[in-house]
């Protein structure tokens, strides 16, 4: 089993910075592709971005491109999710997510992940 915990979220201007991270418990998850996704209130969760095992490779939902960098640190089983230039639209509760596809470069498919974090509240006023 897996336990993820997000953290960094907030109520910021647009315009400034967030950083995200999410700690990994129960098992080490260095050999597994990890995701960022979000939730808008009355909308469905979606992509926002992907990183390999390694950290070689990642994908960005157009949407972010740009803006936001996600990144990992396997030494302390944590992904982070740096948000640069925020916008209102970026606000949502922010999952970070583990696909158990070993060795896998990070899928944008919600469904291929397998373990959950609880999330964390982004909130960005214009």
């Amino acid at each position: 089993q897996v336990q993820l915990v997000e953290s960094g979220g907030g109520f910021v201007q647009a315009g400034e910075s967030l950083r995200l991270s999410c700690v990994a418990s129960g098992r080490t998850v260095s050999r597994y592709p990890m995701g960022w996704f979000r939730q808008a209130p009355g909308k469905e969760r979606e992509f926002v971005a992907a990183i390999s095992w390694r950290g070689s490779t990642t994908n960005y939902a157009d949407s972010v491109k740009g803006r936001l960098t996600i990144s990992r640190d396997n030494t302390k089983n944590t992904m982070y999710l740096q948000m640069n230039s925020l916008k209102p639209e970026d606000t949502a509760v922010y999952y970070c997510a583990v696909d158990t596809h070993l060795y896998g470069i990070g899928s944008i498919v919600e469904y291929d992940y397998d373990y959950w974090g609880q999330g964390t509240q982004v909130t960005v006023s214009s």
